[in-house]
């Protein structure tokens, strides 16, 4: 695939993107631009819908929307306004442990390093570079399932790893793409190539594609 046409399927991505709803981390940084609650609610997403995350979110952070009204509350008040998002147990954890962290260690701020961010319970690399891309303009890839999943299925890479993925797509897109490429897949990934049954039939991008590993689509 040549440069026009990776660019080609940016811009259909792109607006794909900008028609579906965003995934959670651009959303709690465009409505609320908290370095804060975009961790905490990217703490709470994995295997979970972001219409579910974002409703516990808030509700989560009218009770505490700060590190300091957070890491005072029990795990078991914690675990209570967060039960229904799933792996509450340990996601109360992660959110009370990131709290404590956050003024123990960093003023109560949210630091912008990929070294620092590490140092946080519940973050690991992609979502500290989510937290790069979305709160601190980094030139970033942040690799979940989505993003390592679609350029797969598309045939433009051949990774199994999240940091294989990101090696490869910055190899293969320029830099200045790089801190979108995540909400651009998300956002695909959620509503047309969906992990099961993809909409090959809907996708703008079909023609691209070398359907990888699809054995059903729609």
């Amino acid at each position: 695939m040549n440069q026009k046409e990776l660019h080609h399927i940016i811009s259909i991505l792109k607006e794909v993107y900008e028609r579906s709803p965003r995934p959670i981390a651009t959303y709690f940084q465009e409505t609320t631009h908290n370095p804060f609650k975009v961790l905490i609610s990217t703490i709470l997403s994995p295997r979970a819908r972001d219409s579910q995350t974002e409703k516990i979110s808030k509700e989560l952070f009218n009770v505490a929307d700060t590190p300091e009204k957070l890491s005072k509350l029990s795990l078991k008040e914690i675990e209570t306004i967060i039960y229904s998002i799933g792996f509450y147990h340990s996601k109360a954890k992660r959110v009370q442990g990131a709290s404590k962290l956050l003024i123990e260690k960093f003023n109560s701020n949210v630091p912008n390093s990929l070294e620092e961010l590490l140092k946080i319970p519940g973050v690991g690399r992609k979502v500290a570079n989510i937290i790069l891309a979305e709160c601190y303009n980094q030139e970033v890839i942040a690799v979940d399932i989505h993003t390592l999943r679609i350029p797969n299925r598309l045939g433009l890479i051949k990774t199994k790893t999240p940091l294989e993925t990101e090696k490869e797509l910055m190899k293969l897109f320029p830099k200045s793409q790089w801190k979108y490429i995540n909400r651009y897949l998300v956002a695909f990934g959620q509503n047309v190539c969906l992990p099961m049954s993809p909409k090959c039939s809907q996708c703008p991008i079909n023609r691209y594609c070398a359907k990888q590993g699809v054995n059903r689509s729609r």
